[in-house]
């Protein structure tokens, strides 16, 4: 069963930088003290000086970001539409196609039951003298 050396890692680090404050302190403890406060002070400084410079480039960063999304959206946008629109006028051509043989169908069955019709007239007339 394996264990993590993360827990290990961070304690061997604590006490390299703890001695290393005690040795350059000559083994007083509150001057190492003071010591690690002062890098833990201008550190904090540091990244403080820093973080300004860097909000305005974040910014300038996030909004070339929406700008690329904002395009990449519109560019998807607009295909999206060309699809539907493609979608609904072919769509409309089956529809109007799909008409079209129904009322060609309806109309040659209504020709063939109406020849159908003047024949078996014509059939039944003869039966009693009629032409």
């Amino acid at each position: 069963m394996s264990r993590s050396r993360v827990p290990l890692l961070l304690g061997g680090t604590a006490a390299a930088g703890i001695g290393y404050y005690l040795y350059t302190a000559g083994g007083d403890r509150k001057v190492a003290q003071k010591q690690a406060e002062a890098d833990a002070h201008r550190v904090s400084a540091k990244f403080k000086s820093e973080l300004p410079g860097r909000e305005k480039e974040a910014e300038k960063d996030a909004q070339v970001l929406g700008r690329q999304a904002g395009a990449k959206f519109d560019n998807a946008l607009s295909k999206t539409e060309a699809e539907l629109a493609r979608a609904k006028s072919d769509a409309e051509a089956y529809t109007r196609d799909a008409k079209d043989a129904t009322l060609k169908k309806i109309d040659d069955f209504d020709r063939k039951v109406e020849t159908e019709a003047s024949k078996a007239k014509s059939g039944i007339s003869s039966w009693f003298g009629g032409k």
